[in-house]
């Protein structure tokens, strides 16, 4: 499903965010990546919609090189990537329902399909009794889940997440990600970026684990 192939990201002043990068992540794995702060993290998320292109190498996302996208095809790539945030990026004047409908409503999904799609996301994340709310009535977790529903209701076949359960207790983040285990069943290509060393332990996926930009391991765990 991913492949990076020799990447290299450098910024501006000569930062090297990622470091000749090889790797592969076929359809359906949960793979989280790890690393002290700016070992290259969301760097490396970014890539895969092309928030960010690399410096350097290739990036393939379902068989697509990603150097060979025009601007203009780049919303089609992003239709079939998820994305998910610490800070949720919800809008707060917006109802529930209106946030997670917000993707299917710009790329003109039919109404009809809005709703039915919309109920199931919400259904998936223990939320449909919300739709009606705001964000700002919900609790942390709650709009996580919000955030989490509005990345999977276009049903993506590859979801991101940064750090989506970095402002959680530990009973909420395991929450999360058991909601993260249950999309990979079906299917979906799951990558988190987290720090969250025991909660990744216990979960027994694939670990890459980044250093000053470079891939230091990859330890592949028992499927859950």
């Amino acid at each position: 499903m991913i492949r990076f192939e020799g990447v290299n990201k450098r910024y501006r002043g000569g930062f090297e965010a990622l470091r000749n990068l090889d790797l592969e992540i076929g359809q359906g794995e949960m793979v989280f990546v790890t690393g002290h702060s700016g070992a290259g993290k969301s760097t490396l998320l970014r890539l895969i919609p092309l928030l960010e292109r690399p410096s350097q190498g290739r990036v393939v996302v379902g068989g697509i090189d990603l150097s060979r996208l025009r601007k203009g095809q780049i919303p089609q790539l992003r239709r079939r990537v998820g994305m998910i945030f610490q800070d949720h990026r919800l809008l707060f004047d917006r109802t529930v329902y209106e946030n997670v409908a917000l993707p299917l409503i710009i790329r003109g999904t039919p109404h009809r399909e809005v709703g039915r799609r919309v109920r199931a996301a919400l259904d998936k994340v223990n939320l449909l009794n919300k739709e009606r709310a705001y964000p700002i009535t919900l609790s942390g977790g709650e709009q996580q889940r919000v955030g989490i529903a509005r990345a999977v209701v276009s049903r993506p076949p590859v979801l991101l997440a940064d750090e989506p359960t970095g402002n959680l207790d530990p009973a909420l983040s395991s929450e999360i990600m058991q909601l993260f285990l249950e999309f990979r069943r079906v299917g979906i290509t799951v990558i988190i970026a987290s720090h969250d060393l025991d909660l990744i332990g216990r979960l027994r996926q694939r670990v890459l684990t980044l250093e000053q930009g470079r891939l230091i391991d990859d330890w592949q765990g028992a499927a859950a």
